[in-house]
């Protein structure tokens, strides 16, 4: 948790950063094969070098970016999650629980994807 030190200690709210720290750790301790670093002020994990997710913060929300292929590949269990989304994000409000489920989808289905990636972005 180290590398996302920095990250975590920006966020002024104590329930906030107690709950993103929460999230990166699930993420380091459930795929303990991904690299975390912090990339354009973001905590991000990678695989081989490609990106796999990001995770930034907001007043409002923490903000899930799965690549747009992810969200395309999940965008029905999204929609049915009622999180509100665009393109490349997913808003998971600080007063609801994280659908851990999803975000477990997110991660594997592009370590599955860009197995063979040779690049950061697709």
């Amino acid at each position: 948790m180290e590398v996302f030190a920095e990250f975590l200690n920006k966020i002024d709210n104590p329930a906030h950063r107690a709950h993103v720290e929460e999230i990166l750790s699930w993420v380091m301790e459930k795929f303990p094969s991904l690299t975390p670093v912090v990339k354009w002020n973001q905590p991000i994990f990678t695989d081989h070098g490609t990106y796999i997710i990001g995770f930034s913060v907001s007043k409002k929300h923490m903000a899930v970016a799965p690549d747009q292929a992810g969200m395309n590949r999940f965008a029905e269990e999204i929609a049915r999650s009622g999180y509100d989304h665009t393109k490349e994000i997913v808003r998971m409000p600080w007063d609801r629980p994280v659908d851990y489920s999803l975000l477990e989808k997110f991660v594997a289905f592009n370590i599955m994807d860009k197995a063979d990636c040779k690049t950061f972005w697709r």
